[in-house]
């Protein structure tokens, strides 16, 4: 049995629009099919998204850490080279 709303759930959207290249938006997280079929998804299903918008956040979040260690910065690149002078 589904659970009754006394609020509609709001749209995740940030306004940010633009798609990654998996598909999914960059703002919300959002497949193409999820942002088109928004107001037509029951409250459930809308949950459901939210969901899964937040796995893929915390994914996209994790590799750009991942790729931020795997980067040495500018400083630690300088640090390194001998002095010309």
């Amino acid at each position: 049995m589904e659970q009754i709303e006394i609020f509609e759930i709001p749209s995740p959207c940030r306004g940010i629009c633009e798609v990654n290249n998996r598909g999914y938006c960059k703002g919300c997280f959002r497949s193409r099919e999820e942002r088109f079929h928004w107001h037509a998804l029951s409250d459930q299903q809308k949950r459901k998204v939210i969901e899964l918008c937040a796995q893929r956040q915390k994914r996209v979040v994790a590799a750009k850490k991942r790729s931020a260690e795997a980067e040495p910065t500018d400083a630690q690149q300088q640090g390194n080279q001998e002095d010309l002078f």
